[in-house]
């Protein structure tokens, strides 16, 4: 299955898309959208529905086309066990005169979601086969949900293109995927092995479907949020939930809040636990999962050169502040799941965990072992009813 994803032509059927929608057989008087000025055309394969490689470069070559491959690892087969490197097709380039199709070839992955490899050029590639920094798509590697497709023809040509151009440029623009870092975990595990209890085992059953949960009920909500803190700490170090950490803790911009958050949480079977904090100021959110696993939400604030969020010690009103490096965010696999992580993550977590988040910690104090953390002076006492709520 192949569909148009060229950003340039998307754009332009978009301004268009009720007419195309309406006619989407119609002829059409002039050639639009196929002949506006650019180098390439990028469309996307589905890689489950094809098989006919060899019988595409044969034809292409017969229509005077010079085509390139480029080929490289399988991330889905990459994980703990399996360093195989078996190589699969990511990219296919076809020139012909000045023009070039450029074929990003897509993987499902077990998040459910569709995932595309970046286009790295080995050494004995030609590097002016085209003008590659020009490509919409393979600086980074991709995520994206599935699409739902619309058959339609433009300029009279019969084409699949996703069914809403604008929301699928709106996810181009924040696609980039981070890899887990499967080398460097299994080196964590021979230093420090996994622990297999039976509890290790139900806590990390437990984190995940608590993560997909709360991935459901923000991403109905279209609140952007990300791993962080200790979940974010498991993801970059060992590629799975730190067994002795007995939560899940989540990121969100205060710009992102919404006031269905907490009726939603409840709704999805997750009653409060405790707010601390205000919009304003120094919001935080816990959940009640099943058994004593807990949801953590974080909220941040940015500043002009740096993000922080608080935490608020409820016995005595004392305020805490910690301080990140500005981010942004990319998109990953954990535990079967689609999720947001900081791009920058090492910075990330050096500023939560310091230069040692090598080294497991067991006993660790939130208001004392992280290394960004500031005292932040003490809530007024008649504010205390409100910023902080225990149930």
């Amino acid at each position: 299955m192949v569909y148009l994803i060229d950003p340039l032509i998307l754009g332009l059927v978009d301004k268009d898309i009720e007419q195309i929608r309406s006619s989407p057989d119609g002829p059409s008087p002039e050639c639009k959208y196929f002949c506006a000025p650019r180098d390439f055309t990028t469309f996307a394969l589905l890689d489950k529905t094809w098989k006919h490689e060899v019988g595409l470069f044969r034809t292409a070559e017969k229509m005077g086309f010079q085509w390139l491959k480029i080929i490289n690892k399988d991330p889905r087969l990459d994980g703990m066990d399996d360093l195989s490197g078996v190589e699969i097709p990511l990219h296919y380039i076809f020139k012909l005169a000045s023009h070039a199709i450029h074929l990003v070839v897509f993987y499902e992955r077990s998040g459910n979601f569709l995932w595309h490899g970046p286009l790295r050029l080995k050494k004995h590639m030609d590097r002016k086969f085209v003008p590659f920094r020009k490509l919409h798509f393979g600086r980074y590697p991709g995520a994206y949900e599935k699409p739902e497709l619309l058959l339609v023809s433009i300029d009279d040509l019969k084409v699949q293109i996703p069914k809403n151009p604008s929301s699928f440029l709106e996810e181009m623009s924040h696609s980039r995927f981070l890899e887990c870092r499967y080398r460097e975990a299994r080196a964590f595990f021979q230093l420090y092995p996994d622990d297999a209890s039976l509890d290790a085992v139900e806590f990390r059953k437990k984190a995940k479907s608590l993560l997909h949960l709360a991935a459901l009920t923000l991403n109905n909500l279209g609140v952007k949020f990300w791993l962080s803190s200790g979940t974010c700490l498991g993801w970059y170090r060992q590629c799975n939930v730190i067994p002795h950490s007995k939560d899940v803790d989540l990121g969100i911009f205060i710009r992102d809040y919404k006031a269905d958050i907490i009726p939603a949480f409840q709704k999805a079977g997750l009653p409060l636990k405790h707010k601390f904090g205000k919009v304003e100021d120094s919001l935080e959110l816990s959940f009640q999962g099943e058994d004593d696993v807990k949801l953590d939400i974080f909220f941040f604030y940015e500043e002009d050169d740096h993000i922080w969020n608080g935490g608020t010690q409820a016995k005595s009103g004392k305020k805490f502040k910690y301080l990140f490096p500005k981010f942004t965010l990319c998109w990953t696999e954990f535990v079967e799941l689609k999720v947001h992580v900081p791009c920058e993550t090492l910075q990330y977590v050096e500023a939560n965990y310091g230069p040692e988040w090598k080294v497991p910690v067991k006993m660790w104090d939130w208001k004392s072992s992280p290394s960004n953390v500031q005292d932040n002076g003490v809530w007024p006492v008649d504010e205390w009813d409100d910023v902080i709520q225990i149930y």
